[in-house]
């Protein structure tokens, strides 16, 4: 199984992006999907995450603003940034609950960079 996250980039404050997660390989089903991110110095960070059934959980510092949907028949996940700030600055992390086999497991993305910055 592997994950392939696309979309970062550097867009001025109060910009959009969105992020992509493709999830391929032997996969039976799909959980929980998410985002995360890790700036400089700091820990990695729950941004915001989507369960099987459509509900949605987001970080404090990103509600009103990002966006977290998913698509089961292109085993992806979105993640729509919208009004960009420099402290969203950070590299960004899909993170997937699988079940490939009889096995779940969680997998990561390899990071998108997103720089906010004018």
């Amino acid at each position: 199984v592997q994950l392939q996250a696309s979309g970062g980039g550097l867009v001025q404050p109060g910009g959009s992006l969105r992020l992509s997660c493709v999830a391929s390989g032997s996969i039976f089903s799909i959980y929980g999907m998410g985002w995360y991110r890790q700036a400089p110095g700091k820990q990695r960070e729950l941004v915001a995450s989507i369960s099987s059934g459509g509900w949605t959980n987001y970080a404090d510092s990103v509600k009103g603003r990002f966006t977290i949907s998913r698509d089961n028949a292109k085993n992806t996940v979105y993640l729509q940034m919208d009004s960009l700030k420099p402290e969203d600055t950070a590299v960004y992390y899909c993170n997937v609950d699988i079940l490939s086999g009889a096995k779940m497991s969680t997998y990561w993305g390899q990071g998108t960079q997103v720089t906010v910055s004018s």
